[in-house]
């Protein structure tokens, strides 16, 4: 099942493996169990520090193509059902290794707050292996439980598993359940589990120790390619320089073809976010990844205070946190999200197999779910609330060709209709006559554009009535000192160069303000120390 390639990969990376593992591979009978067993083995072939194992778990393991991850005769706590090939197969390399003693790359915040909790937790994260979101949410669980014994996690491949998804009422990816309850699903990500774990949970973050940071020149607030460029060229001009991403990568790592980045003919947003990041590591940047922005002070110098409940003192900030899908806002779309209502088709698409759904959204992210879908399911419609079609003409054409594809235009979703908590239809007015009509169909994409993620500096900068920032042409915002970039901001034309580029500029003109404020000994001196102070406070508390 392993390519030579991989086989190569696996050798160069295992070479480094500081302890030995071992792979558990539950007893009994299953039709797709030889198939992991010589994945499995495979695998164990190319390292001496890597061994399997058949033997009965004591009802730890779900069934015979289950296995789990020890080390030196340790529970890991980390379990896979089903084959990690795909998306997952990262997911697999990566627990091996960081079950074998390589650094666990969370900040020392998140690992404090995981490692705080107390109470058994055993999560289960149902994944398709088509999903490229899935690995996040099933890395960032492997991770938790390996900076804590009372917390386990477990991938699950839905596809391998039809009675459990049919029994959880499951329909879209990842679906993620803690000690048997839904927990979360839908668009998840490593930031949102945590914030999902200290809302049901607040001491773990109120117990979280912070060492406070020096003074920054710059905190950039977004890990997509506008936050990068602006960080890497902040700190090319020797300035202190810190990067807050809830998610690193943004909406780029949810894209899947990319073309039109000049230079580079042909990428996957993944591939993209790991060279962003690998870029970023070059120079002396501080992350602080997983976590968002709660609340600014502003003034001369300014605070910044993070979810994780830590505190930084910066002399400017750079605001490049993008967007996100837009919602309908109709009735039944939030309360059927996973349950028939989805954002990604690439995710979501092959639970659709077969059936009749609709994408709501003709530009060209619509036009796209639409052909993406059509190779899956049964049919598609597209709704359009315009009288033409947004996208671009090469696009309309293959979409014309489909025989399962209709579009409807002229058309504005009036609700999504659900029986028994499934999606069941979608009622829609044509614009032209008021008329109202019912279609039925059990999946409803929604791909009808971004929304700025600007929520959290609504009352401190000034905002356009979309929510964008309002910038010049200097990247500068209403507020001296805090500058803007990318999706989140005016500027026209949603597009990865054109942020990069707005990064860059937001850069150079926070670099100017710097030269033009000079901060004193005694400014730097007294915010540190205030810092400093209620650090202390805290952990006398």
């Amino acid at each position: 099942m392993l390519s030579q390639d991989i086989i190569n990969a696996l050798k160069s990376y295992t070479a480094s493996m500081q302890a030995p593992i071992t792979f558990v591979l539950q007893t009994g009978e299953h039709e797709k169990r030889s198939e992991l067993l010589t994945f499995l083995s495979d695998i164990a072939d190319i390292s001496d520090n890597i061994s399997l194992e058949e033997r009965d778990s004591g009802g730890v393991l779900r069934s015979p193509i289950s296995f789990l991850i020890e080390t030196q005769g340790k529970d890991t706590g980390i379990r896979f059902s089903g084959i990690p090939s795909g998306h997952e197969f990262n997911s697999l390399v990566l627990a091996m290794l960081q079950s074998a003693g390589s650094d666990i790359k969370l900040d020392g915040a998140i690992k404090q707050l995981v490692g705080n909790v107390s109470e058994s937790l055993h999560f289960e994260v149902f994944v398709s292996l088509s999903c490229h979101n899935c690995p996040e949410v099933v890395q960032a669980l492997n991770q938790f439980a390996l900076l804590n014994d009372q917390i386990s996690s477990e991938m699950i491949d839905g596809g391998l598993f039809p009675q459990l998804i049919k029994d959880r009422d499951i329909q879209g990816v990842p679906s993620v359940y803690l000690n048997g309850e839904l927990f979360a699903n839908g668009k998840v990500d490593a930031a949102e589990l945590i914030n999902k774990l200290t809302e049901r949970s607040p001491e773990l973050a109120s117990s979280t120790r912070h060492e406070a940071l020096p003074l920054q020149d710059v905190v950039v607030v977004g890990g997509g390619p506008g936050g990068v460029s602006a960080a890497i060229y902040s700190a090319r001009k020797g300035l202190n320089v810190t990067v807050i991403a809830e998610k690193f990568g943004g909406q780029v790592k949810d894209t899947m073809d990319i073309e039109n980045l000049i230079s580079v003919p042909k990428t996957a947003g993944p591939k993209l976010t790991g060279s962003l990041q690998a870029h970023l590591e070059d120079y002396d940047i501080t992350l602080k990844e997983h976590v968002r922005v709660t609340d600014i002070e502003n003034g001369d110098l300014k605070i910044v205070t993070l979810s994780s409940g830590e505190r930084i003192a910066t002399r400017s900030i750079i605001v490049a946190t993008g967007a996100r899908w837009r919602e309908l806002g109709v009735p039944g779309e939030n309360e059927n999200i996973g349950n028939g209502v989805a954002y990604c088709p690439h995710c979501d698409g092959p639970f659709f197999k077969g059936k009749d759904v609709a994408v709501i959204g003709g530009g060209n992210s619509g036009i796209e779910a639409a052909l993406d879908l059509a190779g899956i399911v049964k049919s598609v419609t597209v709704y359009e609330f315009m009288p033409e079609l947004k996208a671009d003409q090469i696009l309309v054409d293959q979409a014309m060709a489909r025989d399962n594809i209709t579009i409807r235009k002229n058309v504005a979703t009036k609700q999504i209709v659900a029986t028994n908590g499934k999606v069941s239809g979608i009622e829609y007015i044509d614009r032209a006559n008021d008329e109202v009509s019912l279609q039925a169909l059990e999946g409803v994409f929604v791909q009808i554009g971004l929304v700025p993620n600007s929520q959290f500096v609504k009352e401190l900068i000034e905002l356009n009535p979309f929510g964008e920032i309002v910038i010049d042409g200097k990247g500068r915002t209403s507020e001296a000192g805090i500058f803007a970039c990318g999706d989140v901001t005016t500027v026209p034309y949603k597009q990865i160069v054109i942020s990069m580029g707005e990064g860059a500029k937001a850069s150079l003109g926070a670099f100017e303000y710097l030269l033009a404020h000079p901060v004193s000994p005694e400014q730097t001196a007294s915010v540190e120390a205030l810092l400093a102070d209620e650090e202390s406070t805290e952990q006398a508390a």
